[in-house]
């Protein structure tokens, strides 16, 4: 089978493109380095990447499909230490974006917050904590062990 490299990039809707380059610019360093023009001659789309190259990201105008994706995670954005998560509360906290306390999640630990559109936002830590939540409603469990 074909190999993967990695992830381009990350393609979320919205249904303010300047609010939200100006959003993700503030959380996560984000600069357009392409825009998309559609044939009508408006610039409805940017491409570019998060926190110094980590990751592509795309910002799309579509109001509708951004109202369905309300409250959902499509994506968790990785950090590597727990204390790097801490560093993510401290850099909320200074840009006054509401946010989850640090969650103990399935793995590692967790952090929550939401971009303008209400799309929830996931920090996850490489870092993993070592606790076995299996047992519990919404926590992951690995493939063929029981609960």
């Amino acid at each position: 089978m074909a190999q993967l490299r990695g992830i381009r990039g990350v393609k979320i809707p919205v249904t303010d493109l300047a609010r939200s380059i100006d959003w993700y610019g503030q959380v996560f360093g984000f600069a357009p380095e392409w825009e998309f023009e559609d044939a009508d001659g408006v610039v409805r789309g940017v491409a570019g990447y998060v926190s110094g190259g980590a990751a592509g990201l795309s910002l799309r105008l579509n109001p509708e499909k951004a109202e369905a994706l309300k409250g959902f995670d499509p994506v968790n954005w990785a950090v590597a230490t727990r204390q790097d998560l801490n560093d993510w509360i401290t850099h909320l906290d200074g840009l006054n974006i509401p946010h989850s306390p640090e969650i103990e999640a399935s793995i590692g630990w967790l952090l929550v917050f939401n971009d303008p559109d209400d799309l929830e936002i996931h920090l996850y830590t490489d870092e993993s904590h070592g606790v076995d939540h299996g047992d519990l409603p919404g926590y992951g469990r690995r493939v063929g062990m029981a609960g």
